[in-house]
């Protein structure tokens, strides 16, 4: 057979697969699209907002090290309970305390010659009081220029005498400098808790951390009687989410068990911003925020770092109309329709192309078993329905699945309803 023959052959039976599939579309609309249909009624429903993250202490100090130096003595062991003021571990001090040393002998040789300093400053004192006591008596003694002599040598003595003080400070100020950085070789428990990590050994050493470089943390002491979830929620949701508000949380390691806990922080700038571009807009696709959910009632086994699960109540609704969320759809507003509509005062809106926007409605089911498609307005959205806040009344019937058959169905189409057991293999 030749190439153009099988082309040929190929668009006949195309034909007839489209014709046959338009006649069987048209027969099953006249006979009723198989849907499951629901009756509008009032739910108790609940907002809840879904987002990940880790457990940790709600206070934790990460140790580390004020000065350089080998850890020449280690005192605990990570998962091990201190005390606060407990000694942690003991840096190298030799150096340290050779350098207090120094500034104490610094310190006493500032002192003497601030000692010489004072005494030089007494005796051109006295000198000049001589000077000016023998000028009181006789003037034809002694002139006036041995006078400004003696007097400007006891203004520099003076100034001699207040530069060693000042020298005196200085060293002092040293020596207690030098003692304070001995202190700091032994590292004390900041606060009542247990070991949670451990990163060195006896024997390494020790580094201070600077402005681009944090160091070395040596050690990380952790009170686990009050643990926290910290998740990272989507911006869309942080609006719903208030301070007080409930959750329940879900750890991996206790899979058979369910925390309580509430609402205690929620960051006000997002965990990772978005460089800006051109644009200034965010380089990034999505952006979130830190929330920290107390927990009412940690076991003792919990511990840092656990992944979990929460679910923060934001908001609840008490016997309000609800709708399956699988009701709820997008149709475009016929044109047609544009006209009797703005001259009920509604206005049709328009996107950027010019054509009408998508609106959220529901198949309403009349009394023949036709569907039309109405506009609603939904308010929260449960875990299975959503509120709605106008556009349905109590007792309406809708048509509430499946999902493909919604998005088919057009106004004016004749349905059957089915029972929900028909149904779930379609869905």
């Amino acid at each position: 057979m030749s190439k153009r023959k099988k082309l040929l052959l190929g668009a006949g039976v195309a034909v007839i697969i489209v014709i046959f599939a338009a006649l069987a579309l048209r027969q099953g609309r006249r006979g009723g699209i198989s849907v499951r249909t629901e009756e509008v009624a009032r739910r108790d429903l609940v907002s809840v907002v879904t987002a990940s993250g880790r457990i940790r202490p709600h206070r934790s100090v990460d140790i580390q090290a004020d000065v350089s130096g080998r850890i020449v003595d280690l005192r605990v062991d990570e998962g091990g309970m201190v005390e606060s003021g407990d000694t942690l571990l003991i840096i190298e001090r030799t150096t340290f305390e050779a350098a207090v040393q120094r500034a104490r002998a610094a310190v006493s040789s500032a002192e003497a010659s601030a000692t010489q300093a004072r005494a030089n400053r007494d005796q051109s004192s006295r000198s000049l009081d001589r000077t000016r006591g023998i000028l009181a008596q006789n003037p034809e003694l002694l002139s006036e220029q041995e006078l400004d002599a003696a007097e400007t040598n006891y203004e520099v003595q003076e100034a001699l005498y207040q530069a060693a003080e000042f020298m005196v400070q200085q060293a002092r100020a040293n020596l207690r400098e030098a003692r304070d950085r001995l202190a700091k070789t032994v590292i004390t428990a900041p606060m009542t808790g247990r070991v949670t990590r451990l990163n060195v050994e006896q024997g390494e050493t020790a580094i201070v951390g600077t402005m681009n470089n944090p160091g070395t943390v040596l050690l990380t002491v952790a009170d686990l009687a009050e643990m926290e979830a910290v998740i990272e929620v989507d911006e869309t949701d942080i609006p719903e989410i208030e301070l007080g508000d409930s959750a329940t949380i879900e750890i991996d390691a206790f899979p058979d068990r369910v925390f309580s806990g509430l609402v205690t922080e929620i960051a006000h700038s997002s965990i990772q911003g978005g460089s800006l571009g051109f644009s200034g807009r965010t380089s990034d696709q999505s952006v979130d925020f830190e929330v920290v959910i107390r927990l009412t009632d940690p076991p003792q086994a919990l511990r840092p770092d656990l992944s979990a699960t929460a679910d923060v109540i934001a908001e609840v609704r008490d016997s309000v109309l609800s709708i399956p969320i699988i009701a709820l759809t997008l149709r475009k507003p016929k044109v047609e329709e544009e006209v009797p509509r703005e001259s009920e005062g509604e206005v049709i809106q328009l996107g950027n192309n010019g054509e009408p926007e998508e609106e959220e409605g529901v198949f309403v089911v009349n009394e023949d078993k036709e569907v039309e498609f109405r506009r609603i307005t939904v308010g929260i959205a449960g875990r299975d329905h959503f509120e709605v806040v106008e556009g349905l009344e109590e007792g309406e019937t809708i048509v509430a699945g499946s999902y493909q058959a919604i998005r088919d169905l057009e106004n004016g189409d004749l349905i059957k309803a089915k029972d929900d057991d028909d149904d779930e293999g379609e869905e």
